[in-house]
Protein backbone atom coordinates (compact mmCIF):
# COMPACT_ATOMS: atom_id res chain seq x y z
CA UNK A 1 0.00 0.00 0.00
CA UNK A 2 1.47 3.33 -1.08
CA UNK A 3 1.95 5.55 2.21
CA UNK A 4 0.67 9.13 2.30
CA UNK A 5 2.90 11.99 2.05
CA UNK A 6 2.29 14.37 5.34
CA UNK A 7 3.13 18.29 4.65
CA UNK A 8 3.46 20.70 7.60
CA UNK A 9 1.34 23.00 5.97
CA UNK A 10 0.29 26.79 8.06
CA UNK A 11 -3.26 26.80 9.36
CA UNK A 12 -4.75 28.40 12.20
CA UNK A 13 -6.60 27.58 15.67
CA UNK A 14 -7.08 29.23 18.74
CA UNK A 15 -5.04 27.16 20.85
CA UNK A 16 -2.03 27.86 17.97
CA UNK A 17 -2.89 31.78 18.54
CA UNK A 18 -2.33 31.34 22.35
CA UNK A 19 0.98 29.72 21.85
CA UNK A 20 2.18 31.77 19.79
CA UNK A 21 1.45 34.53 22.15
CA UNK A 22 2.91 32.85 25.05
CA UNK A 23 6.17 31.91 24.28
CA UNK A 24 7.63 31.79 20.57
CA UNK A 25 10.02 29.49 21.35
CA UNK A 26 7.62 27.02 22.43
CA UNK A 27 5.39 27.76 19.02
CA UNK A 28 8.51 26.92 17.27
CA UNK A 29 9.11 23.53 18.91
CA UNK A 30 5.12 22.57 18.69
CA UNK A 31 4.30 23.32 15.54
CA UNK A 32 8.03 23.00 13.73
CA UNK A 33 11.01 21.35 15.49
CA UNK A 34 9.20 18.35 16.56
CA UNK A 35 7.36 17.65 12.66
CA UNK A 36 8.32 14.62 12.23
CA UNK A 37 9.12 13.08 15.44
CA UNK A 38 6.48 10.40 15.17
CA UNK A 39 8.67 8.45 12.34
CA UNK A 40 10.86 5.67 13.25
CA UNK A 41 14.04 7.32 11.74
CA UNK A 42 13.35 10.50 13.17
CA UNK A 43 16.46 12.21 15.29
CA UNK A 44 16.55 11.33 18.99
CA UNK A 45 15.86 15.23 20.02
CA UNK A 46 12.80 15.61 16.89
CA UNK A 47 11.56 12.40 18.70
CA UNK A 48 11.67 13.74 22.59
CA UNK A 49 9.84 17.21 21.15
CA UNK A 50 7.28 15.35 19.46
CA UNK A 51 6.39 12.96 22.92
CA UNK A 52 6.65 16.08 24.98
CA UNK A 53 4.20 18.24 22.71
CA UNK A 54 2.09 14.89 23.14
CA UNK A 55 1.55 15.28 27.36
CA UNK A 56 -1.55 16.82 28.91
CA UNK A 57 -1.04 18.82 32.22
CA UNK A 58 -3.62 17.65 35.05
CA UNK A 59 -6.06 20.35 34.39
CA UNK A 60 -5.80 19.88 30.36
CA UNK A 61 -6.50 15.91 31.15
CA UNK A 62 -9.37 16.76 33.45
CA UNK A 63 -10.60 18.87 30.77
CA UNK A 64 -10.34 16.17 28.02
CA UNK A 65 -12.01 13.74 30.18
CA UNK A 66 -14.86 15.50 30.48
CA UNK A 67 -15.14 16.73 26.99
CA UNK A 68 -14.93 12.98 25.70
CA UNK A 69 -17.47 11.51 28.23
CA UNK A 70 -20.37 14.22 27.35
CA UNK A 71 -19.43 13.73 23.22
CA UNK A 72 -20.21 10.12 23.90
CA UNK A 73 -23.28 10.85 25.97
CA UNK A 74 -24.40 13.02 23.31
CA UNK A 75 -24.03 11.03 20.23
CA UNK A 76 -26.24 8.10 22.71
CA UNK A 77 -28.83 10.50 22.99
CA UNK A 78 -28.58 11.37 19.20
CA UNK A 79 -28.93 7.47 18.16
CA UNK A 80 -31.31 6.93 20.67
CA UNK A 81 -29.92 4.93 23.06
CA UNK A 82 -30.13 5.67 27.17
CA UNK A 83 -27.35 6.46 28.91
CA UNK A 84 -27.24 6.23 32.99
CA UNK A 85 -24.73 8.87 34.47
CA UNK A 86 -23.60 6.50 36.96
CA UNK A 87 -22.42 3.98 34.42
CA UNK A 88 -20.43 7.24 32.82
CA UNK A 89 -18.93 8.87 35.82
CA UNK A 90 -17.50 4.84 36.47
CA UNK A 91 -16.24 4.99 33.16
CA UNK A 92 -14.62 8.22 33.55
CA UNK A 93 -13.12 7.22 36.60
CA UNK A 94 -11.54 3.85 35.27
CA UNK A 95 -10.12 5.70 32.15
CA UNK A 96 -8.28 8.03 34.32
CA UNK A 97 -7.42 5.53 36.64
CA UNK A 98 -5.45 3.56 33.23
CA UNK A 99 -4.06 6.82 32.07
CA UNK A 100 -2.49 7.82 35.54
CA UNK A 101 -0.56 4.27 35.37
CA UNK A 102 0.11 4.34 32.05
CA UNK A 103 1.63 7.87 32.92
CA UNK A 104 3.28 7.23 35.55
CA UNK A 105 5.72 4.83 34.62
CA UNK A 106 6.17 6.68 31.62
CA UNK A 107 5.00 3.98 29.38
CA UNK A 108 4.35 6.66 26.48
CA UNK A 109 7.93 6.61 25.69
CA UNK A 110 7.77 3.19 24.12
CA UNK A 111 4.00 2.69 24.22
CA UNK A 112 1.53 3.36 22.77
CA UNK A 113 -1.89 3.93 25.14
CA UNK A 114 -4.75 5.97 23.89
CA UNK A 115 -4.98 8.86 21.09
CA UNK A 116 -6.34 11.04 22.92
CA UNK A 117 -4.10 11.08 25.67
CA UNK A 118 -0.57 9.90 26.11
CA UNK A 119 0.79 11.37 29.04
CA UNK A 120 1.10 13.72 31.78
CA UNK A 121 3.87 16.29 32.19
CA UNK A 122 3.54 16.55 36.03
CA UNK A 123 5.06 12.89 35.87
CA UNK A 124 7.62 13.54 32.82
CA UNK A 125 9.39 16.25 35.30
CA UNK A 126 8.73 14.17 38.57
CA UNK A 127 6.29 17.10 40.21
CA UNK A 128 5.68 16.66 43.95
CA UNK A 129 1.61 16.71 43.79
CA UNK A 130 -0.33 15.58 46.31
CA UNK A 131 -2.24 12.63 46.66
CA UNK A 132 -5.09 14.53 47.37
CA UNK A 133 -4.17 16.92 44.20
CA UNK A 134 -5.01 13.82 42.54
CA UNK A 135 -8.25 13.65 44.16
CA UNK A 136 -9.17 16.48 43.75
CA UNK A 137 -8.91 16.29 40.25
CA UNK A 138 -11.09 13.61 39.60
CA UNK A 139 -13.16 15.28 41.41
CA UNK A 140 -12.79 18.45 39.26
CA UNK A 141 -14.73 15.68 36.49
CA UNK A 142 -16.81 14.05 38.95
CA UNK A 143 -18.32 17.25 39.79
CA UNK A 144 -18.81 18.17 35.84
CA UNK A 145 -20.26 15.64 34.74
CA UNK A 146 -22.98 15.62 37.77
CA UNK A 147 -24.04 18.87 36.93
CA UNK A 148 -24.26 18.66 33.53
CA UNK A 149 -26.82 15.54 34.09
CA UNK A 150 -28.71 17.70 36.24
CA UNK A 151 -28.69 20.85 34.32
CA UNK A 152 -31.34 21.03 31.10
CA UNK A 153 -28.97 20.17 28.61
CA UNK A 154 -30.03 16.19 28.43
CA UNK A 155 -33.50 16.83 28.20
CA UNK A 156 -32.80 19.82 25.18
CA UNK A 157 -30.38 16.90 23.44
CA UNK A 158 -32.77 13.94 23.85
CA UNK A 159 -35.68 16.38 22.34
CA UNK A 160 -33.89 16.94 19.09
CA UNK A 161 -34.84 15.86 16.14
CA UNK A 162 -32.79 14.06 13.39
CA UNK A 163 -32.38 17.17 11.28
CA UNK A 164 -31.81 19.31 14.18
CA UNK A 165 -28.66 17.79 14.92
CA UNK A 166 -25.54 19.34 13.54
CA UNK A 167 -22.20 18.27 15.48
CA UNK A 168 -20.82 16.59 18.31
CA UNK A 169 -16.86 17.59 19.00
CA UNK A 170 -16.21 16.06 14.96
CA UNK A 171 -12.52 16.46 15.15
CA UNK A 172 -10.06 18.31 13.13
CA UNK A 173 -10.52 15.87 10.50
CA UNK A 174 -14.01 17.49 9.80
CA UNK A 175 -14.38 21.09 11.40
CA UNK A 176 -12.04 23.67 9.59
CA UNK A 177 -12.95 25.83 7.01
CA UNK A 178 -10.69 28.17 4.46
CA UNK A 179 -10.88 32.18 5.37
CA UNK A 180 -8.73 34.55 3.37
CA UNK A 181 -6.75 31.45 1.93
CA UNK A 182 -6.23 30.15 5.33
CA UNK A 183 -7.22 27.26 6.62
CA UNK A 184 -9.40 27.65 10.24
CA UNK A 185 -9.82 24.76 12.29
CA UNK A 186 -12.85 25.68 14.52
CA UNK A 187 -14.60 22.46 16.40
CA UNK A 188 -17.62 22.79 18.47
CA UNK A 189 -18.11 20.69 20.89
CA UNK A 190 -22.16 20.67 20.17
CA UNK A 191 -23.65 22.53 17.24
CA UNK A 192 -27.57 22.09 16.49
CA UNK A 193 -30.95 24.17 15.22
CA UNK A 194 -33.08 25.39 17.69
CA UNK A 195 -37.13 25.10 17.70
CA UNK A 196 -36.90 28.76 16.53
CA UNK A 197 -34.73 27.64 13.31
CA UNK A 198 -31.71 29.54 14.61
CA UNK A 199 -28.42 27.23 15.14
CA UNK A 200 -26.57 27.02 18.01
CA UNK A 201 -23.14 26.76 19.21
CA UNK A 202 -21.90 25.58 22.72
CA UNK A 203 -18.75 25.01 23.55
CA UNK A 204 -18.05 23.35 27.29
CA UNK A 205 -15.31 24.49 30.11
CA UNK A 206 -14.15 23.07 33.25
CA UNK A 207 -12.64 26.04 34.89
CA UNK A 208 -12.69 29.50 34.92
CA UNK A 209 -13.97 32.24 32.59
CA UNK A 210 -10.73 33.80 31.11
CA UNK A 211 -10.06 36.36 27.79
CA UNK A 212 -10.73 34.83 24.88
CA UNK A 213 -12.91 32.10 25.13
CA UNK A 214 -15.49 34.44 23.10
CA UNK A 215 -13.17 34.77 20.12
CA UNK A 216 -13.53 30.63 20.25
CA UNK A 217 -17.09 30.74 20.10
CA UNK A 218 -17.30 33.33 17.49
CA UNK A 219 -14.77 31.31 15.49
CA UNK A 220 -17.34 28.53 15.73
CA UNK A 221 -20.29 30.40 14.72
CA UNK A 222 -18.62 31.42 11.51
CA UNK A 223 -17.34 28.46 10.94
CA UNK A 224 -21.40 27.28 11.57
CA UNK A 225 -22.55 29.78 9.39
CA UNK A 226 -20.58 29.01 6.00
CA UNK A 227 -20.57 25.12 6.04
CA UNK A 228 -24.47 24.94 6.92
CA UNK A 229 -25.70 28.09 4.88
CA UNK A 230 -27.15 29.46 8.12
CA UNK A 231 -26.95 33.87 7.57
CA UNK A 232 -24.82 34.89 10.23
CA UNK A 233 -27.02 37.10 12.11
CA UNK A 234 -29.26 34.14 12.96
CA UNK A 235 -26.17 32.02 14.79
CA UNK A 236 -26.49 31.78 18.30
CA UNK A 237 -23.44 30.86 21.05
CA UNK A 238 -23.08 29.94 24.34
CA UNK A 239 -20.50 28.75 26.96
CA UNK A 240 -21.00 26.57 29.58
CA UNK A 241 -19.08 26.60 32.89
CA UNK A 242 -20.02 22.58 34.21
CA UNK A 243 -17.88 23.19 37.13
CA UNK A 244 -19.19 26.46 38.01
CA UNK A 245 -22.98 25.76 36.80
CA UNK A 246 -23.24 28.98 34.91
CA UNK A 247 -23.85 29.49 31.04
CA UNK A 248 -23.02 32.48 29.61
CA UNK A 249 -24.67 34.04 26.00
CA UNK A 250 -21.33 35.29 23.24
CA UNK A 251 -23.15 38.17 21.10
CA UNK A 252 -22.74 36.86 17.47
CA UNK A 253 -23.96 39.85 15.11
CA UNK A 254 -22.01 41.12 12.25
CA UNK A 255 -20.12 43.79 14.41
CA UNK A 256 -18.92 41.20 16.09
CA UNK A 257 -17.99 38.93 13.81
CA UNK A 258 -16.04 41.86 11.50
CA UNK A 259 -14.29 42.42 14.83
CA UNK A 260 -12.76 38.75 15.12
CA UNK A 261 -11.98 39.04 11.33
CA UNK A 262 -9.50 41.73 11.68
CA UNK A 263 -8.28 40.20 15.02
CA UNK A 264 -7.69 36.74 13.01
CA UNK A 265 -6.01 38.41 10.45
CA UNK A 266 -3.81 40.08 12.75
CA UNK A 267 -3.06 36.80 14.47
CA UNK A 268 -1.83 35.04 11.18
CA UNK A 269 -0.34 37.98 9.81
CA UNK A 270 2.02 37.52 12.62
CA UNK A 271 2.60 33.86 12.09
CA UNK A 272 3.79 34.78 8.96
CA UNK A 273 6.33 37.12 9.59
CA UNK A 274 8.11 34.64 11.29
CA UNK A 275 8.20 32.09 8.47
CA UNK A 276 10.47 32.23 5.88
CA UNK A 277 9.00 30.63 2.63
CA UNK A 278 4.94 31.43 3.26
CA UNK A 279 3.87 29.38 0.63
CA UNK A 280 5.81 26.12 2.04
CA UNK A 281 4.99 27.08 5.61
CA UNK A 282 8.64 26.95 6.13
CA UNK A 283 10.14 28.84 9.54
CA UNK A 284 12.80 31.13 9.92
CA UNK A 285 15.76 30.49 11.87
CA UNK A 286 15.57 29.22 15.42
CA UNK A 287 16.61 32.77 17.12
CA UNK A 288 13.71 34.41 15.72
CA UNK A 289 11.94 32.28 18.22
CA UNK A 290 12.50 33.20 21.81
CA UNK A 291 11.65 32.01 24.65
CA UNK A 292 9.52 34.35 26.63
CA UNK A 293 11.09 35.85 29.76
CA UNK A 294 7.85 34.71 31.86
CA UNK A 295 9.24 31.54 33.97
CA UNK A 296 5.58 30.65 34.97
CA UNK A 297 4.82 30.00 31.46
CA UNK A 298 8.04 27.67 31.93
CA UNK A 299 6.59 25.69 34.58
CA UNK A 300 3.45 25.22 32.36
CA UNK A 301 5.61 23.59 29.57
CA UNK A 302 6.74 20.71 28.34
CA UNK A 303 9.40 21.98 26.53
CA UNK A 304 11.04 23.17 30.05
CA UNK A 305 13.99 20.62 29.80
CA UNK A 306 15.04 21.13 25.73
CA UNK A 307 14.78 24.79 26.52
CA UNK A 308 17.22 24.41 29.47
CA UNK A 309 14.66 25.57 31.76
CA UNK A 310 14.38 22.75 34.52
CA UNK A 311 16.82 24.34 36.97
CA UNK A 312 14.70 28.31 37.23
CA UNK A 313 11.52 26.24 37.50
CA UNK A 314 13.08 24.37 40.06
CA UNK A 315 13.87 27.16 42.13
CA UNK A 316 10.54 28.23 43.52
CA UNK A 317 9.21 29.29 40.05
CA UNK A 318 5.24 28.01 40.04
CA UNK A 319 2.59 28.17 37.87
CA UNK A 320 -0.43 30.48 37.99
CA UNK A 321 -3.54 28.22 37.32
CA UNK A 322 -6.85 30.17 35.94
Amino acid sequence: MRRTTLTNDFSWSKSRHERFSECLRAYYLYYYRSWGGWEAEAPKDVRELYVLKKLNNRYTWAGSVVHECVRDVLLDWRAGRSVEPAEVEARARKLMQDDFRHSQKKAYWTQKHRKPFTGLVEHEYAEPIADEVWKQNWETVRQALAWFFSSRWPALARSLKPAQWLEVDAGFDFSSFTLDGVKIFAIPDFAYVDDTGAPVVVDWKTGKAREGYDDQVLGYSLYVSQRYKFPMEKVRASLVYLNEGLEQDVQVDLEAMEAFKVRLGQSVARMREVLAEPATNTPKDESVFPMTEDLSQCARCTFRRPCGRLDAVAQGQTPKVA
